[in-house]
C-alpha cells in the first residue's frame, strides 16, 4: 500500500477508534479520548490529501502525466453485497479529503472545551467522528453505490449533530426538519442521476461511466439530476433554504464541519459528475451552473448583510462562497465547451483554491463565533458589543478572519477571487458572444457580492466587538478556555499562510485540475504568482510587506507630529448630551437599514408599529413597540405555498383512509390493473 492509501486508511481507523472510545470511556473522560482520536483522524486525512495531490501515482506505479493519475485505490468485494465498496483517491479526491482533514482537526480539539457543558452524552461524541469519516469516504468513492452508501452515512450522521440542542431552543427541531427533508430530497434526485448513468454505462464503477457513451438527452438528464441534489448540498439558491437554519442552530464546531467541509462535497459532486464523468457538456449546462453561482453569491451575501444574527449571518456567508465556487465550476465547464483550455483550467484552479480559502476563514469565523455564543450566551449581534475588552484574543482572530472573508488584501480570498476573474476577463474572444454577454455579468456580481461582503463583515465586527457592551451578558464576558482558542488559532495560521505564500497552494491544486484539463500549468512562481497563457501576475506577500510598511509609517508620522504639541485631556464634543451610551451607537439592525433602502425590492422587509394606549384615555401612550424582520424571499414566495399545498393534500387525503377493509382491497385491485396496464403499453 502505498502512503496516500496508508494514510487514508488510518485516517479511516482513527474516526472508528473515536467512535468507539466515546461509546466505552467514563464520563470524565469521554469528550478528551475522542477528541484527541479525531484530531489524529483528521491530521492523518489531511496528511492523505496533501500527498495525493503532491504525489499523483497510477496503477502501474508510474507518476501521472499532469498529476491526473490515481494515487490509490481499493476494492472490497465483500463489505457491500452485490457491487462491494470501490475507493480511489486521485488529486481531485485529495483536495477535498485534505480540507475535511484540516477542519477536523480544528473542530476536534475546538470541541474537548465547548463540549464540557450538556454534549459530552455518549451519541453525540461518537456520532462526530463518523460524520467525519463519512465525509472523508464521499470524495474517495469509485463507484455508483460506494458513493450514495457514503453520501447518506453523511447525511445521517450530521442529523443527530445538528439536533444536538434541540431541549433547549425549539427552533433547533425545525431546523432539523428542514435539513432532512432537504438533504433527502437531494439524495433522491443524486441517486436518480447515477442509476441512470449507471444503467447507460453498462456497470457502477467510475471507470466504466468515463467510458461510456450516452446520447445527449440522457446525459442532460444525468447532469441536471445530479446538479440539484449536489446544489442542494452546496446551498445553492433556491435549493438553500437549510441552510441559514440548520448552521445556526448546530454547535459551533459542528456548523464549521458543515460550512467548512460538508457544502464542499456538493461542489465536488458537480466538478466530479459533470467535468470527470460525463467530460463536460454543451455550454449551456455551465452557464446554468455559472447563473445559479452568481445568484447564490449575491442573495447569500446581501441576506448575510442585513442579518443581525451572527451565526445565521455565517450560515450565509457560505451560500455566498459556495456560489463563486460555482461560478468558477461553470465558467470552466463554459470554457471548455468553446475551446478554451486556459481560462478554463484557470477558472478550476481559481475555484478549488476558494474552496481551500473558505474552509480555513470559515473555521475561523464559526469557532470565533462559538466562543462569543460561549462566554455570552447570545449570538445576537443587537445585544452584544464591547467584546473587544473582554475577549481579546477572540476579537484578533475574529477580525482576521472577517478580513479574509471579506476578499481584501492580504486576506487569502483575495487571492482566489482575483484567479476567477482573471480566467473571466481573458475569456475574449474565444467565449464566443455568450461569453462576451455572460463574462461581463459574471465579473459584475462578483465585484458586487465583494462590495456588500465587505459591510458585512464590518457589520458583523464592528458592531459585535467594539463600542459599549448592549446587554449584561456582553458585559461579563470572558475569554473563552485554552483549547478553543488554540483550535481558533491553528485556523488563522491557515488563513496566514494561504493569504502570503499561495504560491506553495496553487500549484499543487494544477494537479486536481488535471483531472478535467490534463496538461494545463495554469500559474507558478516563488514570491510572485505568474499565470501561464494569459497575462497577469500578484505578489500578495510584497502586497502584506507593503501594506504593514504603510501602516507604520502613518503611525510613525502620527506619533512624530503627536510629541510636538502639548497634550490636553478633554472630553469629546457630545452635543451638550452627556458621555454617549449603549443606545446612541449603531447596531446591527440600523447599521444594514440603508442596505435594506436600496435592496427593498429584493429582501422585501417588515415591519409593524405596535402601539399600546393607556387605559385612562385613548389620547395618552403607554408603549409603542416597533418589529422588523427579513423574511429569506426565496422561502416565503417558493417554499410556503409548497408546504401550504402539500399539507391541505394531506388532509384531503384523510377522506381516503376510512378503515374499509373493501375500499382498502379496492385500492390494491385498481392499483394492479393500472400497473399491468402501464406494462403492457411500455412493451
Amino acid at each position: 500500500m502505498n502512503p496516500v492509501g496508508t494514510l487514508y486508511v488510518a485516517a479511516l481507523s482513527g474516526c472508528a477508534l473515536a467512535a468507539v472510545t466515546a461509546l466505552l470511556a467514563p464520563p470524565r473522560a469521554r469528550r478528551h479520548l475522542a477528541g484527541w482520536c479525531t484530531a489524529a483522524a483528521g491530521a492523518a486525512a489531511a496528511a492523505a490529501g496533501t500527498t495525493a495531490i503532491t504525489t499523483a501515482i497510477t496503477e502501474a506505479g508510474t507518476t501521472a502525466v499532469g498529476g491526473a493519475g490515481r494515487s490509490w485505490s481499493a476494492w472490497l468485494p465483500d463489505l457491500l453485497p452485490l457491487a462491494g465498496v470501490r475507493l480511489a483517491v486521485d488529486p481531485l479526491s485529495g483536495v477535498f479529503i485534505a480540507v475535511t482533514g484540516f477542519v477536523a482537526v480544528c473542530a476536534a480539539i475546538y470541541g474537548i472545551a465547548y463540549c464540557a457543558h450538556g454534549l459530552d452524552g455518549r451519541v453525540f461524541q461518537s456520532v462526530l467522528p463518523l460524520f467525519v469519516a463519512a465525509m472523508l469516504l464521499v470524495p474517495a468513492a469509485a463507484s455508483v453505490s460506494t458513493f450514495l452508501l457514503a453520501w447518506e452515512l453523511m447525511a445521517v450522521s450530521s442529523l443527530p449533530l445538528v439536533l444536538a440542542e434541540h431541549r433547549r431552543r425549539a427552533a433547533v427541531g425545525r431546523a432539523g426538519l428542514w435539513y432532512v427533508v432537504m438533504t433527502h430530497l437531494g439524495l433522491v434526485t443524486i441517486l436518480v442521476g447515477l442509476v441512470a448513468f449507471a444503467a447507460g454505462a453498462g456497470g457502477e464503477s467510475f471507470e466504466q461511466l468515463r467510458e461510456a457513451t450516452l446520447s445527449p438527452a440522457a446525459r442532460t438528464v444525468v447532469f441536471l439530476a445530479t446538479l440539484a441534489g449536489f446544489a442542494s448540498k452546496a446551498g445553492i439558491v433556491p435549493l438553500h433554504v437549510w441552510l441559514p437554519r440548520a448552521h445556526p442552530e448546530a454547535p459551533s464546531h459542528v456548523s464549521a464541519l458543515m460550512s467548512a467541509a460538508m457544502v464542499n462535497m456538493g461542489a465536488y459532486g458537480v466538478v466530479r459528475v459533470g467535468l470527470d464523468l460525463l467530460h463536460g457538456g454543451p455550454a449551456w449546462w455551465w452557464l446554468l451552473v455559472l447563473g445559479a453561482g452568481a445568484a447564490s453569491a449575491l442573495f447569500g451575501i446581501l441576506q448575510a448583510a442585513v442579518a443581525s444574527d451572527l451565526k445565521r449571518l455565517l450560515g450565509y456567508s457560505t451560500t455566498e462562497n459556495l456560489g463563486l465556487v460555482l461560478v468558477g465550476v461553470g465558467a470552466a465547464g463554459f470554457f471548455a465547451a468553446c475551446d478554451a483550455p486556459v481560462p478554463a483550467a484557470l477558472a478550476l484552479a481559481a475555484a478549488l483554491l476558494h474552496v481551500v480559502n473558505h474552509a480555513a476563514f470559515k473555521t475561523v469565523l464559526f469557532l470565533s463565533a462559538g466562543s462569543v455564543l460561549h462566554a455570552t450566551g447570545t449570538r445576537d449581534l443587537d445585544a452584544l458589543g464591547g467584546l473587544r475588552a473582554r475577549l481579546p484574543y477572540t476579537t484578533v482572530v475574529f477580525a482576521l478572519g472577517a478580513l479574509c472573508a471579506s476578499a481584501l488584501p492580504p486576506g487569502n480570498a483575495f487571492v482566489s477571487e482575483w484567479l476567477l476573474l482573471q480566467s473571466l476577463i481573458h475569456a475574449q474572444p474565444a467565449a464566443g458572444v455568450a461569453g462576451a454577454v455572460t463574462m461581463p455579468l459574471a465579473v459584475g456580481a462578483i465585484a458586487l457580492s465583494a462590495g456588500l461582503a465587505i459591510a458585512t463583515f464590518v457589520k458583523a465586527f464592528g458592531v459585535g466587538f467594539l463600542g459599549r457592551p448592549r446587554s449584561a451578558e456582553a458585559e461579563r464576558a470572558g475569554e473563552s478556555p485554552p483549547a478553543m482558542l488554540a483550535a481558533t488559532t491553528l485556523a488563522a495560521a491557515c488563513c496566514v499562510a494561504l493569504a502570503l505564500a499561495p504560491t506553495l497552494v496553487l500549484p499543487a491544486l494544477v494537479r486536481a485540475v488535471g483531472v478535467a484539463f490534463p496538461g494545463r500549468d495554469v500559474a507558478g512562481g516563488q514570491v510572485t504568482l505568474r499565470l501561464t497563457g494569459v497575462a497577469g501576475m500578484i505578489s500578495p506577500l510584497l502586497i502584506a510587506v507593503a501594506l504593514v510598511a504603510a501602516v507604520v509609517a502613518v503611525l510613525c508620522l502620527v506619533r512624530v507630529g503627536a510629541t510636538r504639541r502639548a497634550r490636553r485631556a478633554a472630553r469629546l464634543w457630545d452635543c451638550g448630551a452627556g458621555p454617549m451610551s449603549a443606545r446612541m451607537e449603531y447596531t446591527a439592525t440600523s447599521f444594514a437599514e440603508p442596505l435594506q433602502r436600496v435592496f427593498g425590492d429584493v429582501l422585501e422587509p417588515e415591519s409593524d408599529v405596535d402601539v399600546t394606549p393607556m387605559k385612562e384615555s385613548a389620547y395618552l401612550v403607554e408603549r409603542v413597540s416597533f418589529h422588523a424582520r427579513i423574511p429569506d424571499r426565496i422561502e416565503h414566495r417558493l417554499y410556503e405555498p409548497l408546504i401550504s399545498a402539500v399539507t391541505a393534500a394531506g388532509r384531503g387525503a384523510r377522506g381516503l383512509a376510512t378503515g374499509s377493509v373493501h375500499r382498502y382491497l379496492g385500492y390494491g385491485f385498481w392499483a394492479l390493473t393500472a400497473a399491468l396496464i402501464v406494462l403492457v403499453v411500455l412493451r
